[in-house]
């Protein structure tokens, strides 16, 4: 998978992570971007690491499960750093 697949890739799955999570998190479309390309390599490196299992193909669901969950785990990281409580208001 090209560079332009990784950020594709990234934007949906931090996107589908921030859907995912309770709260508000902060940061625009290139936050998303950021936080879901770094957690989509994460997964992928996760995922070879326990499953056997990297992020090759962009249309495979197990891709796409690796990248939602790596970027669930930055986010979940993020905000911890960030200090976040995690409330709608």
């Amino acid at each position: 998978m090209g560079i332009i697949g990784y950020l594709i890739l990234g934007l949906i799955a931090g996107a589908i992570a921030k859907l995912i999570l309770p709260g508000r998190q902060g940061g625009g479309w290139i936050a998303t971007l950021v936080l879901g390309v770094i957690g989509a390599l994460l997964g992928g490196f996760l995922g070879s690491l326990i499953f056997n299992r990297g992020i090759e193909e962009f249309f495979d669901l197990g891709t796409w499960a690796l990248a939602i969950g790596g970027a669930i785990i930055v986010l979940l990281i993020y905000g911890l750093v960030t200090g976040r409580k995690g409330s709608r208001a």
